[in-house]
């Protein structure tokens, strides 16, 4: 809350004896507990009822030969090393294609990387590893998948062999080992854009939009917090987290990453306006709702009670999931 005042105040979003805002206010908002923020947003927080179906195929090809990393292991205590999924866009149903979003974590900083490609074809799985290698300021060291066939292939384990990055996988069916994208799966792609389909091009471009800002916003300004120490006092399990700190803040904590990139950072993180991007990101969710509204309901009608016939004023009676191309 303090990082959003701050940031708020500083570009004159919040001022002094405008709009009710005043110490008192700012007092009471630093008090605020979570749950009595979320006791203030209940109504204002959005409700999607249509439920995500799983996508991952187990890949056989290569998966001896790759490293396995299970939950509890130590992981690398130094930044670059990302947890990766793929979450599928595809509404109620798997038939056809629809798009779906690479999202990246780095393990020891919080930095979070999100993009939609086309599909999981391994040619857009590298476009999109290539594009987060090329974004995330700092280098990729590592990277851990789960056993889907677009990370298992052979181009995208031979790209990663000549870019030095050092590849690991999850046990089957263990969701605990890459618990941390798992995670970030539904804070920054489920919450922020639901369980929609999105299977054509304006829907792939405005969910690229919505994530650049998505990233700034939740890499720059939100907090969060890593378990620190575990321990089992009279056969309960005590956990131990160490103080909220943004992404971009463990960054600039960071020995391994350079003073020049830190700098650069620091720059950018003045110059962004968090009330600006939450306005930025709200527009283009309303856009991404109007694009695709009305699609998941009807695939979700066709799978549940069959075809929907309607009459169309010029063409007469038809199945409206033509229009979709998902009959």
């Amino acid at each position: 809350m303090r990082l959003q005042l701050d940031g708020l105040e500083r570009h004159g979003e919040l001022v002094d004896g405008h709009d009710r805002y005043g110490p008192a206010v700012r007092a009471e908002l630093l008090s605020m507990s979570a749950a009595t923020i979320d006791r203030y947003l209940q109504t204002a927080k959005a409700k999607d009822q249509i439920s995500g179906v799983s996508t991952t195929k187990p890949s056989v090809l290569l998966r001896n030969s790759i490293t396995v990393r299970k939950a509890g292991d130590e992981v690398e205590a130094e930044s670059g090393f990302f947890e990766g999924d793929t979450v599928a866009h595809c509404g109620p149903t798997l038939k056809g294609e629809f798009a779906r979003t690479l999202n990246l974590i780095d393990v020891h900083t919080g930095w979070v990387f999100t993009r939609t490609m086309r599909n999981n074809a391994h040619t857009d799985v590298l476009t999109a590893l290539r594009k987060a290698v090329s974004e995330i300021p700092y280098a990729v060291t590592g990277l851990d998948f789960d056993n889907g066939t677009e990370f298992l292939n052979e181009p995208v384990i031979t790209w990663a062999g000549n870019k030095g990055i050092y590849f690991t996988r999850s046990r089957p069916y263990k969701k605990n080992d890459n618990a941390w994208v798992e995670q970030k799966n539904w804070t920054h792609v489920r919450k922020v854009v639901g369980y929609r389909r999105f299977d054509n091009t304006t829907e792939l471009r405005l969910l690229n939009e919505i994530y650049a800002v998505l990233r700034l916003y939740k890499n720059f300004f939100l907090p969060t917090i890593k378990l620190a120490s575990k321990t089992r006092v009279k056969g309960r399990i005590k956990r131990t987290y160490d103080q909220p700190c943004t992404p971009y803040h463990r960054v600039l904590e960071s020995p391994q990453i350079q003073r020049k990139i830190k700098q650069q950072l620091k720059t950018l993180y003045d110059a962004l306006n968090p009330a600006e991007l939450q306005r930025r990101l709200q527009h283009l969710r309303n856009q991404l709702e109007q694009v695709s509204a009305g699609k998941s309901d009807i695939v979700q009608k066709r799978r549940w009670r069959g075809p929907d016939i309607t009459l169309d004023n010029e063409r007469g009676p038809t199945d409206v999931l033509s229009r979709y191309g998902t009959a």
